[in-house]
């Protein structure tokens, strides 16, 4: 598995003989001993990569890439001559033994675990663990004409939107508000210019609504003639201070996702931007009273959601996850924070080397 562990935390014991990869993690363990245990943060302001990257060498779960290793090796005094040559027959060796293990390579839109792709609507079924901060996103949006959810990159905004939020809104008998439209843009370079015929609602009447996604931006999803909300989710929001350079055009598009405010506009917006980017939204007054009254922060999972996250998708494809494996992914993804991507795409791989249903 890929995911990190925390600086200054106890690493879990190694077996050198359980195999290659274990046995060249010891080694490196071994050599940053013999330099005197210096700490992952103290390596990382030499080697020129992140403690958790460092910490991940030498975990056990895979073998670094030969760069990293080396990094690693340069500064713990290692010979980079030598340890290149150990990484090599350490490569051969875990090739060696792919080539006899039985993987299975059916389509990846098979598996109950998405990898490090975002989930997307018609996941719904696979997306668990984030139920309680769904029904307050769509609580905010019964509420409010514009929402703001925030949270760190790889907390996973994307798919709580798409597997999440838009699921239920197109669903008649339970969604908050009367809906036409759905419609999903991301903001890009020029997004005023872009995205302008997008924030005008759809006609129609309350039904099966449907989303539109970006590739189809400039149409329009309709369900009869008449009254109802349609409703825009602009997903990655800090393109809008990333990608657009022009502050005017910037600033015309946030007046166009304001207008939605008005009592007739017949739109809802869902803004989700990552954390980092509130200061800059605060440069935007209207903006602020957003953040202020309709803003929701999407923090870490609790062991409980991550548990979901992990058993949930499994058990809707009747496979069974093992206990011991569950709460080693809970525990090390919960001590690093953005660590969902990369507990997907172990969890995928996992999957993919399972023994019948477990």
């Amino acid at each position: 598995m890929g995911w990190g562990v925390m600086a200054g935390r106890r690493e879990r014991p190694l077996d050198p003989e359980a195999g290659p990869v274990e046995r060249f993690a010891h080694e490196l363990r071994e050599l940053r001993r013999a330099a005197g245990g210096p700490t992952y943060r103290a390596l990382a302001t030499r080697a020129g990569y992140s403690v958790s990257m460092l910490a991940a060498a030498a975990r056990g779960d895979e073998l670094p890439s030969l760069p990293l290793a080396l990094a690693y090796v340069t500064v713990c005094g290692g010979d980079r001559g030598e340890w290149e040559a150990r990484w090599r027959e350490t490569a051969r060796a875990l090739e060696e033994l792919k080539a006899a293990r039985v993987v299975d390579d059916r389509p990846a839109w098979d598996a109950p675990y998405r990898g490090l792709a975002r989930f997307e609507p018609g996941d719904r079924d696979l997306f668990f663990g984030r139920e309680q901060l769904l029904f307050r996103l769509t609580g905010l949006l019964a509420e409010h004409r514009l929402v703001l959810l925030a949270g760190a990159s790889g907390s996973g905004k994307s798919s709580l939107l798409r597997a999440g939020l838009i699921p239920v809104l197109q669903d008649p008998a339970n969604r908050p508000v009367d809906c036409v439209a759905i419609r999903v843009i991301t903001p890009g370079s020029r997004p005023a210019a872009t995205h302008a015929h997008v924030l005008v609602p759809a006609s129609g009447t309350p039904g099966e609504a449907v989303a539109v996604p970006e590739a189809a931006g400039a149409a329009e999803a309709r369900a009869g003639g008449g009254g109802g909300d349609t409703v825009v989710v602009v997903d990655q929001f800090e393109e809008v201070f990333t990608l657009c350079q022009d502050a005017d055009e910037r600033a015309r598009f946030v007046g166009l996702l304001l207008a939605a405010q008005a009592p007739d506009s017949r739109l809802r917006v869902v803004i989700g931007v990552r954390a980092d980017f509130y200061g800059h939204c605060t440069g935007h007054p209207g903006l602020v009273e957003v953040l202020r009254t309709a803003h929701l922060a999407l923090g870490p999972m609790t062991a409980a959601d991550l548990r979901q996250a992990v058993v949930g998708p499994a058990r809707a494809a009747g496979l069974i996850v093992e206990r011991e494996l569950t709460a080693r992914i809970v525990e090390e993804t919960a001590a690093e924070p953005g660590g969902l991507p990369l507990m997907s795409h172990a969890l995928l791989e996992v999957w993919r080397r399972r023994r019948g249903r477990t």
